[in-house]
């Protein structure tokens, strides 16, 4: 279930390469313990409810799949996975949602095969006051004040992000002066919200809307009479598209994901690999994700002696539990699913062990025609912080209050 056309079209078609690619190298290693491993596609588009369940649908009822694995599709609130449980068969996904924890909890036994491979939106917030902090707190970034304005998409996902980045703000010393302010999405058009920010005259502004080509409005908005400060934009202007479209206005922004590509010895082997197969304009970084949901669940499928098809509860709750059982090294970095959850576990903000959690991902921007600058967090960053071109770059006399919490935020 990939979003091939609507707002998110440029990830759903990394989305379909990831799959493409794994089920390329499975087959050519022999499949699934011999079996081959045919993909199928289904458009969920703009990712309503409507959308996503009927897709589930058609794949469950139509193709007989044994598993769903994908990247996200956001805006069905977890609907999929009412067909997806009473098929009793293997979801794997990305939608990056709180709501996740919430649904699986409710009844472990009824969606003991839904499982999310990355950490949850709200991981986004706490990580970034960590992230700032850090920057902070390590000498790379003199902040000319402890104020954070936030700007919020309309979406539920950018929602609980703005809010849980706003709850975690005190708990490090810094103080929201604007915000969390929920703009309609999608839009093109910035301008407004970006004078009523500067009023405000915050060191930190953040964007938690995540459509690529919004962003890059924003961000070309933003520079036309910049502010003083940092600029945070959130999950989309990791893709490729946002720098085609924010060109030299993109240099110097701050993006995060809480699941990227590592530039180690794996990922980059995986890079040349993807960029070989669909081209150097190809994301990698967005591909990776649905890659590595495939071969994790294929490897579990295997541990468990072989998939199941809709209807085989029993086999399907032999490959939930290899998954969940599994400490799973990807090019991303980790896969270990929380054992109540079944959502991965994100590093450093809730795990101080690196080998035990997804690294939430710092980029910046340091040339817009080049690879996005990796900045965070230790140890798998390769680049340093630079100052924006938009900003002065003088250290100032006031300094945020040191953090009441160094550690993180550790409990849920």
């Amino acid at each position: 279930m990939v979003p091939l056309t609507g707002p998110s079209a440029a990830d759903g078609a990394e989305f379909r390469n990831g799959i493409i690619l794994a089920c390329e190298e499975l087959n050519a290693r022999g499949g699934l313990l011999g079996r081959p491993i045919k993909p199928f596609f289904v458009d969920t588009c703009r990712q309503t409810a409507k959308e996503v369940v009927s897709a589930a649908r058609l794949l469950i009822e139509k193709h007989k799949v044994h598993a769903i694995v994908n990247g996200y599709n956001i805006g069905a609130q977890n609907s999929e996975y009412e067909p997806i449980a009473d098929a009793g068969i293997i979801y794997v996904h990305a939608n990056t949602l709180l709501q996740h924890h919430d649904t699986v909890m409710s009844d472990p036994d009824r969606y003991f095969g839904c499982f999310m491979a990355d950490p949850a939106d709200y991981w986004y917030g706490p990580g970034l006051i960590k992230f700032l902090s850090w920057l902070r707190d390590s000498g790379q970034w003199t902040p000319k004040s402890n104020r954070i304005a936030i700007v919020s998409g309309s979406t539920p996902y950018s929602i609980v992000i703005s809010n849980s980045m706003a709850k975690a703000a005190a708990s490090y010393g810094w103080q929201v002066c604007f915000g969390p302010k929920i703009v309609q999405t999608p839009t093109s058009q910035w301008r407004d919200v970006i004078e009523e920010v500067r009023a405000t005259d915050p060191a930190v502004f953040a964007n938690t809307h995540f459509y690529a080509g919004d962003l890059a409005h924003f961000q070309r908005q933003f520079v036309e009479n910049p502010m003083d400060c940092l600029v945070y934009l959130q999950y989309g202007a990791v893709h490729r598209t946002f720098a085609d479209i924010a060109q030299e206005a993109s240099v110097g922004v701050i993006v995060s994901s809480i699941i990227g590509l590592l530039r180690d010895e794996m990922g980059k082997r995986f890079e040349t690999r993807y960029k070989a197969r669909f081209g150097d304009g190809s994301t990698p970084t967005i591909g990776c994700q649905s890659y590595s949901n495939l071969h994790h669940y294929a490897v579990g499928a295997a541990m468990a002696g072989g998939s199941g098809a809709p209807g085989d509860f029993e086999q399907n709750r032999k490959v939930a539990f290899a998954l969940r059982g599994m400490i799973y090294r990807t090019v991303h970095g980790t896969i270990r699913y929380h054992p109540d959850w079944q959502a991965v576990v994100p590093y450093p903000v809730l795990t101080p062990d690196p080998s035990l959690g997804m690294p939430h991902i710092f980029y910046q921007i340091h040339d817009f025609r080049a690879p996005l600058a990796m900045i965070a967090p230790e140890p798998y960053n390769t680049e340093r912080f630079i100052y924006p071109p938009w900003m002065s770059g003088r250290p100032t006399e006031t300094k945020p209050a040191p953090s009441a919490n160094p550690r993180g935020l550790t409990e849920f």
